[in-house]
């Protein structure tokens, strides 16, 4: 058994969609970045490759590479979940944490965790995401970002 740990965060700005584990969550602002900017699963797409010690996304998907301009994150986990499974390794359980003053995702939940769970290619069992703000502190209790951090489990099949 391997366990990585993922995080990542990214700035709210206006003009952007808000996607969240592969959700289009209605919100004035959504998160900036080279792809569509989904903290959720990039920070579970970091846990996974930091499990097998394989790097980080910026490795195999760099931000300086139009080739991922705009790009799906969903479609970019289940690149890395290809990749694990070249190097022999099957995801046993992952659980992910996204924190954000605004907007509450408690509706979007379930939807994230089947999202997520189908591009892994797991059941929707083993993935679990919840939401928690900062109670107004740091720059997520501001509402200027959203930050998200997972762990995930992995085992040689």
């Amino acid at each position: 058994m391997r366990i990585g740990h993922g995080y990542d965060v990214h700035k709210l700005v206006e003009g952007r969609k808000l996607i969240l584990g592969g959700v289009d969550v209605p919100f004035e602002k959504g998160l900036l970045g080279h792809s569509d900017a989904d903290v959720l699963t990039h920070a579970l797409m970091d846990s996974l490759l930091g499990a097998a010690a394989l790097g980080d996304i910026g490795h195999l998907f760099p931000d300086n590479d139009d080739a991922y301009l705009g790009a799906d994150s969903l479609e970019l986990l289940k690149k890395v979940c290809a990749v694990l499974d070249e190097k022999g390794y099957r995801i046993s359980n992952t659980d992910c944490t996204v924190i954000a003053q605004r907007p509450k995702l408690a509706p979007y939940i379930l939807k994230m965790r089947e999202n997520l769970a189908s591009a892994m290619g797991v059941d929707v069992d083993c993935v679990s995401v919840k939401a928690t703000t900062e109670e107004h502190l740091g720059f997520t209790g501001e509402g200027l970002g959203i930050a998200a951090h997972a762990v995930s489990l992995i085992e040689q099949k």
